[in-house]
């Protein structure tokens, strides 16, 4: 056993954390009838997205919007939802 704090970048895992999330999608950019203005609103650009650390931090977070059907739950950061909320600097991620 391994002491210390987890840090989130195991690979294996990572991947297999990315196949199972993925699949959770609200919505796909790949969907032909993605509409244009959601490119705009994803999640790791809400101001309600808070980035898990390590490497899946690059790519995940956790919703904190009370508002938001998802919040508490992890969320790629490319999916989103109708309760998006723009930050203020424009960052991503």
């Amino acid at each position: 056993m391994t002491s210390g704090v987890w840090t989130g970048d195991d690979e294996r895992h990572n991947d297999a954390c990315h196949h199972r999330w993925v699949k959770e999608r609200h919505r796909v950019t790949g969907d032909p009838d993605y509409p244009e203005h959601w490119y705009d609103e994803q999640c790791g650009g809400c101001a309600f997205w808070i980035a898990l650390h390590g490497r899946l931090g690059a790519d995940y977070g956790v919703c904190s919007n009370p508002v938001s059907a998802f919040d508490a739950r992890v969320r790629f950061e490319y999916d989103g939802c109708d309760a998006y909320t723009g930050r203020t600097d424009g960052s991503f991620g």
